[in-house]
């Protein structure tokens, strides 16, 4: 098997030299990305710096001068001059502590010119410093020699680290002097600082961290201490407590330091301070280096996007010229398949023409069928007054010279005769039409009378009485006088056909409700099957074996019902057997005999 090669050698020059440019464009966005940040860091702990480093000096400012304001009172010259004396240490124990409860010091104490602690504001304390020897301290040798004195330390008797600054109290009147102390509590710093969550600390003049946000930087030098520093400052006892001679160092190499829990950062900014102090801020690195790789991918993201949508584009262009290639032999295709589909649409719509005409022939024969079968009522219908007219005209021939009043009304009752047959006729000639009539206002009681009258022939032959159950007014409703009767005719016609002979009951009612008109034919048969109800009213369906007609009745009566406005339900009734409504809007008479729909 051969060796793969690698992907660059088997990708093109082109794009080999391509995907080279994006990748060099991403790591110079990423190492410009890095200068930007670490500019932006840089900027901010500067701002940092000026604040923090007003912050201390503010703080030390408003005790700056307050021992040797305190130490010019009477009290501390007398507790001076004469220790012994009653009284005066309390007098100037009391006035010290009232100094510390009025400016917020933390503590304040007069040393005399041995380094022994005379009068101190924490005189009632359990840590009093009175009667302590702090003659070995910086601040009480500096004020000694120099009038005034400040270092940092942690305290000896307490335990508690401060600020202590000194002044030296000089009274020429009696030849004495002594030293009188503050200490300032520096912690609260420390404490916003570390709620602002900045990184700040402050070293001495030997580079020892003794004010810090971070716990973990506190009393540790920024690089390793000689050993005459260690002894000076195991002397002066500034950081007793603090096992400085086991503290590692910060700074192990270069400005780079580590911050525990984020890994490594650099001092970025320092500020010189009073006392040989330095005020330095660090920052960690990660945000720099985060940005430069974020820029970097994104770069490298958008330039890979770029070559593949100019991949997309070329590999775009190439199909296009394909796809015009295959339009033209698809065209030709299209053109050829268009001519077939043209004649097979011309062969569909010759025979959707054949099928709608079969479709009206067959609706037309269902119409004559059911003329078929009211054919043998109206022979019926016609031979009474036939039979009749002939016996009244003979009547009449014999009684024309010897009674004309009794001619006159036998020609009048023949008159009548013929009249009904007209009537008859009439009907059965529109209901031959296929043509709609206009639709107008009908008395349905007199439409539902004349269906009656016109199934009876086939009810008689059944055995079954119809029933009429009449409203008590005559309601109108809007449609065709025959195409209502013919509906009502087809329905009487299905609910004889489908009760038993001989016990079978038919019932026709008409009932108003809510603004509409209700004609329901019910029946006491078998009902409809619940699978075929929905199929009721489609064409050439029927549940009828054998039978003589199409399966047009019900379809036909459908859309008729429809063309009135109204609806046809047929359902099964409660009691047993089937009910089909003929549904229609109930007309009122209004506006000076106008029929309007009723609300």
């Amino acid at each position: 098997m051969s060796r793969r090669r690698p992907l660059l050698r088997r990708m093109r020059p082109d794009r080999r030299w391509r995907l080279l440019l994006v990748l060099l464009g991403a790591l110079l966005c990423g190492a410009l990305a890095w200068q930007v940040t670490l500019l932006q860091q840089r900027r901010g702990l500067e701002q940092t710096l000026l604040v923090s480093h007003r912050a201390i000096q503010t703080e030390i400012d408003r005790f700056r001068y307050l021992p040797r304001v305190a130490g010019e009172d009477a009290r501390i010259h007398d507790a001076l001059s004469d220790p012994g004396a009653p009284g005066a240490i309390d007098a100037a124990n009391r006035y010290l502590e009232k100094i510390v409860t009025q400016t917020g010091a933390e503590r304040l104490y007069l040393l005399d010119a041995e380094g022994l602690t005379l009068a101190s504001s924490n005189w009632a304390e359990p840590e009093s410093y009175v009667g302590h020897d702090y003659s070995f301290r910086p601040y009480f040798t500096e004020a000694r020699a120099t009038g005034s004195g400040a270092v940092y330390a942690i305290g000896v008797t307490t335990g508690e680290p401060g600020y202590f600054i000194s002044a030296r109290v000089d009274d020429p009147a009696l030849g004495v002097n002594g030293v009188m102390v503050v200490k300032i509590d520096l912690g609260p710093l420390e404490q916003a600082w570390a709620e602002a969550g900045q990184r700040i600390a402050v070293t001495d003049r030997d580079d020892v961290v003794f004010l810090s946000s971070q716990p973990g930087w506190r009393y540790r030098p920024l690089t390793p201490l000689t050993p005459e520093t260690r002894s000076r400052l195991g002397a002066s006892r500034v950081y007793d407590s603090a096992a400085l001679d086991q503290a590692q160092p910060l700074l192990t190499r270069g400005s780079v330091l580590l911050i525990e829990g984020e890994g490594r950062a650099a001092i970025l900014r320092g500020t010189p301070f009073e006392n040989g102090w330095r005020l330095l801020i660090a920052t960690p690195l990660w945000p720099a280096a985060a940005a430069a790789g974020a820029t970097a991918a994104l770069v490298l993201l958008a330039g890979l996007l770029g070559l593949g949508l100019a991949d997309l584009r070329r590999h775009r262009q190439r199909l296009i010229a394909l796809r015009l290639r295959q339009t033209e032999v698809m065209e030709r295709k299209v053109r050829l398949r268009t001519a077939e589909l043209a004649r097979e649409v011309e062969a569909r719509a010759r025979v959707e023409a054949d099928l709608r005409a079969t479709q009206a022939t067959l609706v037309h024969t269902e119409k004559m069928a059911a003329l078929g079968r009211m054919s043998a009522a109206i022979v019926h219908e016609v031979s009474q007054p036939l039979a009749a007219m002939e016996a009244t005209l003979t009547a009449a021939e014999f009684s024309l010279s010897r009674a004309p009043e009794q001619t006159a009304a036998r020609l009048q009752s023949a008159r009548g005769l013929i009249r009904r047959m007209q009537r008859m006729t009439k009907h059965l000639k529109n209901f031959s039409r296929r043509e709609a009539a206009p639709l107008a206002p009908v008395p349905v009681v007199e439409v539902a009378r004349s269906a009656l009258a016109l199934t009876r022939p086939r009810a008689d032959a059944a055995g079954i009485q119809p029933r009429f159950e009449a409203p008590a007014g005559d309601p109108m409703v809007r449609a065709g006088h025959v195409r209502l009767e013919q509906v009502l005719v087809n329905l009487l016609h299905n609910a004889i056909e489908a009760v038993e002979p001989g016990r079978g009951e038919v019932t026709l009612s008409i009932r108003e409700t809510g603004g509409e008109l209700a004609l329901a034919v019910r029946d006491n048969g078998p009902g409809i099957p619940e699978d075929v109800l929905p199929r009721m009213t489609e064409p050439f369906f029927s549940t009828k074996i054998g039978a003589e007609g199409l399966g047009l009745g019900l379809a036909i009566s459908f859309e008729v019902v429809q063309q009135f406005g109204g609806r046809l339900d047929i359902r099964n009734h409660p009691d047993g057997g089937a009910e089909i409504s003929v549904i229609l809007p109930l007309l009122e008479n209004r506006n000076g005999g106008e029929w309007e729909a009723a609300e």
